[in-house]
C-alpha cells in the first residue's frame, strides 16, 4: 500500500545507533520528519544530513522530530553522527522492510542506469499519526532540509 497524504503512516519500530528501539507510535503528538537515505558518509547523504543538522533548532521550534533511516549498521550510524555532529536520531533498516512500506526501496535511475536501491525520500507525519506530506523522490539532497522546514512553517 503506497504512502498517501491524509492517511495513517505505517507503524514501525527500528533500532537506533545505540541499540535502543524507536517506535513511531511513541512519537504521537509531535511532527515527525522521516527521511530515507541510501548510505552514511556518501556525498549526497552527508549534504542532506548536514542540512537537517543546520535547520535542527528551527525544526525543534516547529515541535518536529527528525529520523534518518538507512540500511546502515548502528556502528556506521554512530560514526556518521559523531563525525558530522548530527543532533537527530538515525535508525537502522537493514532488511529494508520499513523502506518498502514507505515506498523508499525500489527501482530508480542512477547515473543513467536502472537499479534497485534506496529511493531518497521524506515523509512528514503529523501529530495525529497521519501523513501530511510525502516527498517521493528528493532530487537535490543539499536543498531538501530547508524545503521541509519551509513546509513545517507553512503548516
Amino acid at each position: 500500500m503506497p504512502i498517501e497524504e491524509g492517511k495513517a503512516a505505517p507503524a514501525f519500530t527500528l533500532q537506533d545507533a545505540t541499540g535502543n528501539k524507536v517506535a513511531l507510535k511513541d512519537l504521537r503528538g509531535r511532527n515527525v520528519i522521516v527521511y530515507f537515505y541510501p548510505r552514511d558518509n556518501t556525498p549526497g547523504c552527508t549534504k542532506e544530513a548536514c542540512g537537517f543538522r543546520d535547520v535542527w533548532k528551527d525544526m525543534q521550534k516547529q515541535e518536529a522530530v527528525v529520523l534518518g533511516i538507512s540500511p546502515d549498521s548502528p556502528t556506521s550510524h554512530q560514526k556518521f553522527a559523531t563525525q558530522y555532529q548530527l543532533p537527530f536520531t538515525l535508525l537502522c533498516d537493514p532488511d529494508k522492510k520499513v523502506m518498502e512500506k514507505y515506498g523508499a526501496w525500489g527501482e530508480k535511475m542512477m547515473y543513467g542506469k536502472k537499479t534497485v536501491g534506496v529511493i531518497r525520500s521524506t515523509v512528514w507525519i503529523g501529530p495525529n499519526g497521519k501523513v501530511k506530506k510525502h516527498w517521493k523522490r528528493v532530487a537535490k539532497a543539499a536543498d531538501h532540509p530547508a524545503k521541509v522546514l519551509e513546509a513545517l512553517r507553512a503548516g
